[in-house]
């Protein structure tokens, strides 16, 4: 049940181009095809099937921004917002946190890895063979990373790791995990912290799998590390200079997030829309009922509120235009406002949708308990704020 969006019928020639537009037909036709009949099923069963990687990848999903001997895609940034954008449609946030999980699992090897781990990860991982995944948050905390207590500790030719990861996306199922660990106990804040890739079969690593309130397709876990010995040669970058990775990395986790509540959004609105011209009160449609009609504008102005920053944001980005601090800000105000739109969006169309908002297997119904896990992960929205706040001196 879905019903045209007008406002998304014009793109901007400034941002989209004819190639971005036919990669966003293949991007909808895959989530239409592949993830939206079988939604409601995976997120019943708490998993979806690994071969949808493989499919994701032969679409030409998972190498964008990757370089063709790694068998990616280069690419600029607004094919990852139409990526984000269009897998929405599926209706399944939980499916494209964990198929999309190697998005910020692994470009910090890209970023900072020795030659032959790039050879030995990325094309597994872009093939839809392997799967990555990024562990930084701890059960003691998640956005003050310089304050991360799990400790790695070079013997000989191995670093020793001990301590916690939780909240995992693709926790329980990744292949490889780049994990952020203290390297220099005596350096209590960012200067100690380093990011080691750890492999799933490494001896005194195990995993939990924890239940969420949405997001029940991916699987999500609590990570403990027991006197895991991993080589030092999987050391991502200079020890003690992983801090500035894992912030370049947020930075980008951003900005996908807010284009995925962007696109979650607007099958709020169109779900909601098309439910009040089918839906009739007392002889008429519920469209043509004002109080109705002015809950559909306020979605639709929030929505195209969130559009013109997100395009603005990812077109600075792109070509590095203006202040650096500045740009954080912003980035870190769009992450708050376009879950702010998220919020606003589920809840007013499950309110226009009434009682069948409130059944299982309604898109709008498992959007709206996927609100919270997007508003708090990447950052909660009471640190981008304060972020934000830091950067421009407030």
């Amino acid at each position: 049940m879905t019903t045209p969006n007008r406002l998304t019928a014009y793109r901007n020639p400034n941002y989209y181009s004819a190639d971005h537009e036919q990669f966003r037909d293949t991007v909808r036709a895959f989530a239409t095809r592949e993830i939206a009949p079988h939604a409601n099923e995976w997120d019943e069963a708490g998993g979806f099937p690994r071969e949808l990687y493989r499919k994701a990848s032969q679409a030409g999903l998972l190498g964008l921004g990757y370089p063709e001997e790694y068998g990616g895609t280069p690419c600029d940034i607004f094919y990852k917002l139409i990526l984000s954008e269009e897998l929405a449609r599926g209706g399944a946030g939980g499916v494209c946190a964990s198929l999309m999980s190697h998005t910020i699992g692994s470009p910090p090897i890209l970023a900072a890895g020795s030659a032959a781990m790039k050879q030995r990860v990325l094309p597994a991982v872009l093939a839809g063979d392997k799967i990555s995944a990024l562990a930084i948050t701890e059960p003691s905390g998640g956005s003050d990373v310089a304050s991360l207590r799990t400790t790695a500790i070079l013997e000989g030719d191995h670093y020793v790791v001990n301590g916690e990861k939780t909240f995992i996306t693709s926790g329980m199922r990744a292949d490889y995990y780049s994990v952020a660990v203290r390297t220099n106990p005596a350096d209590r804040g960012a200067g100690g912290v380093s990011l080691l890739l750890i492999e799933r079969d490494t001896p005194g690593f195990t995993r939990t799998e924890l239940k969420k309130m949405g997001w029940w397709a991916s699987d999500t876990a609590t990570l403990h590390f027991e006197n895991c010995r991993v080589p030092a040669a999987n050391l991502i970058g200079e020890e003690n200079r992983g801090f500035p990775i894992v912030m370049r990395n947020f930075n980008s986790e951003r900005i996908g997030m807010a284009a995925g509540a962007y696109g979650f959004a607007q099958i709020c609105l169109e779900d909601a829309l098309a439910w009040a011209r089918e839906r009739k009160t007392f002889g008429l449609p519920l469209s043509e009922r004002q109080v109705i009609r002015h809950k559909l504008v306020d979605m639709a102005i929030r929505i195209e509120t969130t559009r013109t920053l997100l395009e603005d944001l990812a077109w600075r980005v792109e070509n590095s235009a203006g202040d650096p601090k500045v740009l954080v800000a912003q980035l870190s105000m769009l992450k708050v406002q376009s879950m702010q739109t998220l919020q606003f969006c589920a809840d007013t169309a499950v309110q226009i949708l009434g009682g069948m908002g409130f059944m299982r297997g309604t898109r709008v119904e498992r959007i709206y308990r996927e609100v919270k896990v997007n508003m708090i992960g990447g950052g909660s929205e009471e640190i981008m704020k304060d972020l934000a706040a830091r950067q421009l001196s407030f």
